[in-house]
């Protein structure tokens, strides 16, 4: 199995393995990372991805992709295929790719072993009357009528199930356990339940399909997991996965162990709430750069090892907590300032002729690609006398302290010379539309002795710009909590979303490589996107501000 570096960091599931190991439980660590294709990912599977593929590396193992495909109503063969793009693009190796499916005539056999030692019965409560019967926290439950059928009967009833010979809905198989136990979850689950619906992969051969819990743990056993690794919610429902596991013919018996989900602040993880956001087109689809999925989170700009560095950074721990979005977007800051090339980008173009600059003179300055890494090279950058800078660098009416180009004043071109502004032209309305300067031909690259221009701005000259498209992406939401509002759609964020058609790029960005990721100077981060930037058009979306403007 090939993987990225391992995740050095202890934490307590790296201990209790390493106390396995050590006590010879097992001869080697085997994992698995168990999701359902009913969506795509998002960053908490990161988180699990992260932590199943690493374990089992540290300790020279296996680690499994297996599609809990149990719900077919909600599934398809479009999430099966995501999902693999993203595990791979994370940079993990599975060992094997399999599916619960692959499965269901062993985990079938295994209900009617139940059956057979009295411990399951065919039961004809309605969903109703399941929860009546279920009881509450602070009140038993009671038994359902159904409970003491004959094994001869359940068996008979069972084998009707599959054949298709009821109505979805009228029977289901159930586990006789304890309707009298404190843990709900084992006030005799169901196991099997009749739905009439094509699955992806099986087709019709099946109209009754096993619960989670009881495929899961059976699954894990199949293939031989040594450690179960889950999320905290399923605590609750470890005594089931044991109980089921000690009570069929099957050799292996994994260790479940929990850990805290991640919760990300001002974002959401729920697959239902993501795909109601897709649904409802609050976003573009499921890659939506605005999205915490890992597909969005890539066609934003993420880089793997920004993501798998944000899961070792945030731990695994057994307490919930709610980490801080910037922790996440300094992530990806950090390893974009050391890996993506500088280039300028004017995104509200102003204008500027440079009145005594040679109307047919083109220069060719060599710029720097990193200001610290001369290894990433320079580029050619063209200098005319039309130039764009952006409006923001110019002011009409400066306010204190301002270090950019005003009327009278001087201001550096980056990488360039030092420009003076003699004339501001304004269109009816009073807005600046062009501005007339000049320049000094001895401040290419540097400040004359004893003169000081302490503006830079970037630019872009006129005649060799290209045209783009600029999606400037903010968090989806503008509360920390979304999901805990009375609608979550509430707490979206107006502006996380803002489109600037008609910004200015540097020519050297003609040729560069779909999702290849740049800082703007003086800008952010941005990423040429891989769907829309096709047939000559340049769109590219920001990855995250050049600092955290949320502070």
């Amino acid at each position: 199995m090939s993987t990225p570096e391992s995740i050095p960091a202890t934490n307590f599931i790296r201990q209790i393995i390493s106390k396995d190991l050590a006590e010879n439980k097992h001869r080697e660590v085997i994992t698995r990372f168990p999701p359902e294709p009913n969506g795509f990912l998002h960053i908490g599977h990161a988180k699990s991805i992260c932590l199943n593929f690493g374990v089992a590396a540290e300790n020279n193992g296996l680690c499994n992709l297996r599609f809990d495909d149990t719900n077919p109503e909600k599934e398809s063969i479009e999430y099966v295929r995501a999902i693999e793009k993203d595990v791979h693009w994370l940079g993990f190796e599975w060992a094997e790719l399999r599916h619960s499916s692959d499965y269901f005539e062993a985990l079938y056999n295994y209900a009617v072993e139940l059956i057979e030692k009295g411990l399951a019965y065919v039961d004809s409560l309605n969903a109703d009357q399941i929860r009546e019967y279920r009881g509450t926290l602070t009140k038993p439950g009671k038994e359902s009528p159904d409970r003491n059928r004959s094994i001869e009967e359940n068996l008979d009833l069972f084998a009707r199930m599959r054949a298709g010979e009821f109505a979805d809905g009228q029977y289901l198989l159930r586990a006789k356990i304890d309707m009298a136990s404190s843990n709900i979850n084992m006030r005799d689950p169901a196991l099997y339940r009749i739905r009439r619906v094509h699955h992806q992969r099986t087709g019709d051969e099946w109209c009754i399909y096993p619960m989670y819990d009881y495929t899961h743990c059976i699954s894990d056993a199949i293939e031989g997991i040594t450690h179960s690794l889950c999320t905290l919610e399923f605590a609750d429902h470890r005594p089931l996965y044991d109980w089921v596991l000690d009570n069929i013919t099957i050799d292996c018996h994994p260790r479940q162990i929990e850990f805290a989900r991640l919760e990300l602040k001002y974002t959401i993880v729920s697959k239902r709430k993501l795909n109601q956001l897709v649904v409802d087109g609050h976003v573009s689809g499921w890659d939506d750069p605005r999205m915490p999925t890992i597909a969005g989170l890539r066609r934003a700009g993420f880089t793997p090892s920004a993501i798998r560095d944000f899961c070792e950074r945030i731990g695994v721990t057994k307490k919930d907590s709610s980490i801080e979005m910037g922790v996440l977007e300094n992530c990806i800051r950090e390893d974009l300032n050391n890996t993506s090339a500088r280039v300028m980008a004017v995104l509200d173009p102003l204008k500027v002729v440079i009145e005594n600059y040679p109307d047919d003179l083109v220069e060719h300055l060599e710029a720097s690609n990193h200001p610290q890494i001369e290894a990433m090279g320079k580029r050619i950058v063209p200098f005319a006398k039309e130039v764009y800078i952006d409006q923001d660098d110019f002011a009409d009416v400066p306010p204190p302290k301002y270090k950019r180009l005003i009327a009278g004043g001087e201001v550096r071109l980056r990488g360039a010379y030092v420009i003076k502004c003699h004339e501001v032209i304004k269109n009816a309305e009073g807005k600046v539309v062009e501005l007339r300067c000049t320049y000094d031909a001895n401040t290419l690259g540097k400040n004359p002795e004893g003169r000081k221009v302490k503006g830079v701005i970037h630019w872009v000259s006129a005649a060799h710009a290209l045209n783009a498209e600029v999606r400037l992406y903010d968090r989806l939401f503008k509360v920390p909590n979304p999901g805990a509002e009375d609608n979550f759609c509430d707490a979206l964020n107006p502006d996380s979303l803002q489109v600037i058609a008609a910004a200015k790029v540097e020519a050297s960005l003609a040729g560069a490589e779909l999702g290849s990721r740049f800082q703007f100077e003086r800008v952010g981060y941005f990423c040429l996107d891989t769907e829309d930037s096709l047939a000559g058009k340049l769109v590219f979306n920001r990855t995250v501000t050049l600092r955290d403007t949320w502070v």
